[in-house]
């Protein structure tokens, strides 16, 4: 019996075998590829070569890529196959072989390797594939085994590249079929006839019309995924079942008391479990974090759900980081990011499980609340909105609801309940049917395609004299633009360097004797090239045309004092609070920088100081930049600090700052540090779940925010009429002051309360043998009035009160009933009808309760009705008694 390593290493070694180059998998996060929030199929990474934008380094490749889909996310656990994360092994072509070399590998892989027997293998192909069908026979499969399926046609959208497919199953045996007798492959769900390999072959595009057009060159994009093949191979029933799941499984039921397998709601439990926590570990360890969009809350939303099954299965405690070491142990050979970010994969799985089991307590608190209204309103049956608000808003698990409830003889309206979450996903899903990529237009592309890499020599020069190469207008190639227009520029070489790790691009001049063009911003494609968004100020300017490229010096050199600033801020934060720190993003401008890095608390004033000033000492050495190019394994060895997450090529570029800082970098710096300057922290706080962000200036930008405060503090010294140095003293002394004549003036209030309650008890009415007060009082907010209220109930013992106030043009309203449950009256009834009359709401306890009316006007009308009111309280429950 093979292991999942193993087969995953088996499948690998045999392409390589033929002449495939084994690639590491991508990370989760698609590179360049905003049409998809995670890689979801081996092929995803390839894209730019199936569609030839970028033109393959190589011709054939093979990997074992990470995949996460969630669109059966409610599936999971459910049926044998169905994963969050899953591995997809491939073997690809980007033009090289075809169908003819494609097949007969696979079927010798699968026969011969594998060693699966001939008589349990069925092959799909598409009815009108006829080539693909005499391979298959020639390959050695009988023809009554290959069947035609009209689905077997892969299109990646409704253009562009396409062809047909043929998918190879195996015959799990009858005891695992339905039964019925058009049980078959690719005809029937169920678990007799498992799909194991998908071959695709790209051989046509399709244009708008639908018109198929043989591609000039064709390709080949297999998918195996490593989970099925290993259920085949270990003899088991599911993919749950292979020791790519089991030792996960075993773990959460031991720690949940559980035995696997002797319960099918709890099965359901831990394989979700095991699942879900599977894919979040991977996922972080590709640097994804848990927020609210995008891949961040697909992240979030599985870690849950995790949390929410684990509570299901009895297991209260924090239990995501013994999960991950088990997942870490079994997969970290093959996926060494587990353990090289073991600590980011940590902080992150401890935060978010530690929040969301407060979240959780809410909601049980709510849920709670729910049971005793369907109690007291002699109902069983909890509505489905309710559920549902339950689970979006809290995360509240909607089985979790049925098991509390039927605890206590209740029920969930599920059906409601479904149509509640339907009407919810069908409003996100027309949500994201909004969002479209940005996509160039074929033209544009095709172009920079042929053009390839635009030589960037900013590095070194701030203008040349270069060629423009092509000009672009809404998407249509020009041969010449005029003054007033927007275009796009390729140039044969540039000094400008275009957006990119944070830095954001050049501006500048493109010069003529007769035209002159400000350079706007700069992008680089996939295929290297350099995007120039030009705007012609003066005159005509002419593809194939010389001209002058010059940067803007100003702004770059600004730029670069803040890239290098951001660089020994890093190293700085690595000293002062731990090699933990990692760079979770940046922004790089003339004006200032801004650096979010990972850590889980605030920084002190005694941090921020540190850090501060081990910058500014670094600045103040005048140490020696140097960049250098090497490969990236030599760079990780010399122990250059890279972007974590981020996928590099094989050389790479390492800016050192003396032995301060040394980080992977493309951007642009100083030759010494000296050149920075001054730098100056303006700002640290907290943006999400374990993430901070600096803002920071440097150079002539720290100079200016210096003499901004210094102009503030000498305005403020003015007014003071003190001297600048005595500010902060006179400043102190002043709130010192104030704070003083505020106790004063609560003093006073709670004298004017006191003699105002003694007018009042003077005042006391009587209401069917209770004494009432009811009256307007001078209470600035509500604090105040139910104080009043509070002297009042003191002196009253029993009775009634109703005071009302208005403050800020609206009526404060409070009423207590002494002592509780006096004659039957309830203070919260009580206000409501008493609000009512000035246009507001409200209710509360029996023996308290407050309110707010919109109407001033109508405050004294309503306190004039109370003893009608109560009147009418009395007359009911006396009625009922």
């Amino acid at each position: 019996m093979y292991t999942g390593n193993e087969l995953r290493e088996m499948f690998l070694k045999y392409f390589e075998g033929k002449e495939h180059r084994i690639l590491s998998s991508a990370s989760l996060i698609p590179k360049d590829d905003p049409t998809l929030l995670l890689t979801v199929a081996g092929m995803v990474p390839f894209k730019p070569y199936f569609q030839r934008r970028v033109e393959p380094p190589f011709p054939r490749a093979t990997t074992a890529q990470k995949c996460v889909r969630t669109p059966d996310l409610e599936v999971v656990g459910k049926t044998a196959r169905h994963h969050t994360y899953f591995e997809m092994l491939g073997n690809f072509s980007f033009g090289d072989y075809f169908k003819s070399d494609a097949i007969p590998w696979a079927w010798e892989y699968i026969t011969e390797v594998l060693k699966i027997p001939v008589e349990k293998l069925w092959v799909t192909i598409y009815p009108e594939d006829d080539d693909a069908k005499t391979i298959w026979e020639k390959a050695g499969v009988k023809p009554e085994r290959i069947i035609g399926d009209p689905e077997n046609f892969w299109a990646a959208g409704p253009t562009g590249p396409c062809g047909p497919c043929s998918e190879i199953y195996v015959d799990l045996g009858e005891a695992r079929g339905c039964g019925k007798p058009d049980c078959g492959p690719g005809s029937c769900d169920c678990d007799r006839y498992l799909e194991i390999w998908n071959l695709v072959f790209m051989q046509y595009n399709r244009d708008e019309a639908g018109v198929l057009t043989p591609l000039p060159k064709q390709n080949i994009d297999t998918g195996m995924g490593l989970e099925r093949i290993a259920s085949v191979m270990q003899g088991v029933e599911t993919n749950f079942d292979t020791d790519l799941f089991r030792p996960i499984i075993d773990y959460v039921a031991e720690l949940g008391g559980l035995r696997y397998k002797d319960d099918p709601k709890n099965d359901l439990a831990l394989k979700v479990v095991a699942d879900h926590v599977r894919a979040v570990s991977f996922m972080l360890a590709d640097g994804i974090r848990p927020n609210n969009e995008g891949r961040g809350y697909v992240l979030r939303r599985i870690l849950r759900r995790a949390v929410r099954y684990a509570k299901l299965l009895g297991i209260d405690k924090p239990f995501l980081e013994s999960v991950f070491r088990i997942i870490q142990r079994d997969y970290a050979q093959a996926y060494p990011e587990l353990q090289e970010n073991e600590n980011f994969i940590l902080n992150h799985l401890n935060l978010e499980e530690k929040n969301f089991q407060a979240t959780l307590e809410q909601g049980t608190q709510l849920l709670q609340e729910k049971v005793k209204e369907l109690i007291k309103q002699e109902k069983t049956v909890l509505t489905g909105p309710d559920a549902f608000h339950l689970y979006e808003t809290y995360g509240f698990p909607v089985e979790l609801t049925e098991e509390i409830l039927e605890e206590q003889g209740l029920s969930v309206d599920m059906l409601s309940f479904q149509t509640a979450a339907e009407e919810h996903r069908l409003r996100a899903k027309e949500q994201s049917q909004q969002m479209r990529a940005v996509v160039e237009s074929p033209e544009l592309m095709e172009k920079a395609k042929l053009l390839g890499v635009t030589p960037f020599i900013g590095y070194d020069k701030v203008s040349t004299v270069t060629r423009i190469e092509g000009l672009f207008a809404g998407g249509k190639e020009m041969q010449d633009v005029g003054e007033g227009e927007e275009v796009m520029v390729f140039l044969s070489e540039t000094p400008f360097y275009a957006e990119s790790g944070g830095q954001v691009s050049d501006i500048g001049l493109l010069k003529t004797p007769r035209a002159e063009a400000r350079v706007l911003e700069v992008k680089k494609g996939v295929t290297g090239t350099m995007f120039h968004r030009v705007r012609v100020i003066t005159g005509v300017i002419h593809v194939g045309e010389t001209v002058e490229a010059e940067i803007n010096n100003y702004n770059r050199l600004a730029t670069t004092r803040h890239h290098s600033a951001t660089h020994l801020l890093q190293a700085a934060l690595r000293s002062v609070l731990g090699e933990h720190v990692q760079q979770a993003g940046s922004l790089v401008t003339p004006e200032r920088l801004r650096f979010d890095f990972t850590h889980f608390s605030p920084l002190t004033p005694d941090g921020l100081r540190a850090v501060e000033g081990l910058i500014n000492e670094a600045v103040l050495m005048n140490l020696s930049v140097e960049a250098t190019e090497m490969s990236l394994k030599e760079a990780k060895f010399s122990g250059a600090t890279a972007l974590f997450g981020e996928k590099y090529g094989e050389t790479v570029r390492v800016v050192r700052m003396g032995l301060f800082s040394q980080e992977l970098c493309g951007g642009t710096h100083v030759r010494g540090t000296g050149e920075i300057g001054l730098v100056k922290i303006l700002s640290e706080g907290g943006i999400g779940a374990g993430l901070r962000r600096i803002e920071a200036v440097a150079g002539l930008e720290a100079l200016a925010y210096l003499r901004s405060l210094d102009e503030q503090v000498m305005e403020v010294a003015q007014i003071l009429k003190a001297q600048p140095t005595e500010v902060g003293k006179r400043v102190n002394g002043l709130v010192s002051q104030v704070r003083d004549l505020e106790r004063e003036i609560v003093q006073l209030q709670a004298k004017l309360g006191k003699n105002e309650a003694e007018g009042l008890l003077k005042r006391v009415a009587e209401v069917e043998g209770i004494q009432v007060i009811a009256a307007q009082v001078p209470a600035s907010d509500m604090e105040g009035l139910r104080q009043m209220a509070d002297l009042l109930r003191g002196k009253l013992r029993t009775g009634v009160i109703v005071l009302g106030a208005v403050s800020d043009g609206k009526v404060n309203l409070v009423t207590v009933v002494t002592p509780t449950g006096l004659s039957g009256l309830h203070a919260g009834q009580i206000i409501k009808e008493v609000a009512k009359l000035t246009g507001g709401s409200g209710g509360g306890r029996p023996d308290m309760a407050q309110a707010g009316g919109k109407d001033p006007s109508k405050l004294g009308e309503a306190l004039d009705r109370v003893p009608t009111i109560l009147q009418g309280f009395l007359k009911k429950i006396e009625e009922k008694a």
